[in-house]
């Protein structure tokens, strides 16, 4: 039974801005704790060293990772193959690369904002084939900045578009009606968290099959 779960916030973002959503997963009986880390200095690879030390250290059963989080969540499993960690849930991870992060990296001032960050958004992580099962919830809300940079294709979050975040070998995906910051506080997202925490699927929109 999953209980201890870990949060781990998006590029740009502080520790609070988890804080609605790790109230909401308490609020149902998990242990939720908040992974934080520098997005601009450090770079994914100090993140990703980081959190396989956490890991290591305080294990815990599933990991919910936003955006640029679900990416280094994903790297540091990779790398930790012992790491224990059942399940993990991205929201809004651009997991085969970011077309907005690419549209911005073309530009001086863009390519300093995405920083060490800029190689991993553009390119994304490979196929899963790790231990831990992984879910994928993406929005598709087309409010944000990101339309600025790139011209998103089909459904999008504002910032990701939904294909971007169909990686091969995951074992669930779904969307929802939020924007790409909207995840954290959505009450659809929170609600398919917890369903895959704890049964490892989500729950199916109308007319669709369970996935």
């Amino acid at each position: 039974m999953i209980r201890r779960v870990l949060l781990l916030h998006g590029l740009f973002n502080p520790r609070w801005w988890l804080i609605p959503l790790a109230g909401g997963l308490r609020a149902h009986g998990l242990a939720v704790e908040v992974f934080g880390y520098p997005t601009l200095g450090g770079g994914p690879e100090q993140a990703i060293a980081r959190l396989q030390t956490r890991l290591r250290s305080a294990p815990v059963e599933a990991i919910v990772g936003h955006s640029l989080g679900g990416l280094v969540a994903l790297e540091a499993l990779r790398r930790t193959p012992g790491a224990g960690v059942a399940r993990v849930v991205c929201l809004g991870s651009p997991l085969c690369g970011s077309m907005v992060a690419a549209g911005l990296a073309r530009h001086r001032w863009g390519a300093a904002l995405l920083g060490r960050n800029a190689a991993l958004l553009r390119e994304g992580v490979s196929a899963w084939q790790g231990a831990a099962a992984v879910g994928v919830v993406a929005g598709r809300t087309p409010r944000g900045l990101g339309r600025m940079f790139a011209d998103l294709e089909g459904e999008h979050d504002g910032t990701v578009a939904v294909a971007e975040t169909r990686l091969p070998g995951i074992a669930a995906h779904c969307v929802v009606e939020a924007s790409h910051t909207g995840l954290l506080v959505s009450a659809a997202a929170r609600r398919q968290i917890l369903r895959f925490l704890r049964d490892g699927r989500f729950e199916p929109a109308v007319g669709s099959p369970a996935v």
